[in-house]
């Protein structure tokens, strides 16, 4: 499969996936530590790609949503953002919303 596909499929296919440096208990960079606690805190369920392990993700994820930088947050097929976004969203109650009712779409 080629390598677009796969991270297109892995996207469609979590409703919630970030993709990060290290795993939410072992974060390997600052910016996918925050992150990942700002997605936790809210109660989500995520599933997570650790780019580390995965050389041909790390390098071709930036061109599929033209977004330079990790960690990226997905949620129902869509490029949430980074680190400062996240973040953002997450202090001023947005980040919830956007989880709450993905939680609501799956139920």
């Amino acid at each position: 499969m080629d390598i677009m596909e796969h991270i297109k499929q892995q996207i469609e296919s979590n409703p919630i996936i970030l993709y990060m440096k290290g795993t939410p208990e072992f974060p390997q960079c600052g910016f996918s530590s925050q992150t990942a606690q700002a997605l936790l805190a809210t109660g989500a369920k995520f599933a997570y790609v650790n780019v580390l392990e995965y050389p041909d993700i790390r390098q071709n994820l930036p061109r599929y949503a033209d977004w330079p930088t990790f960690p990226q947050l997905y949620v129902n097929g869509e490029l949430v953002g980074g680190c400062d976004i996240v973040l953002d969203m997450y202090q001023n109650g947005e980040l919830q919303q956007l989880i709450d009712g993905t939680a609501q779409s799956q139920a």
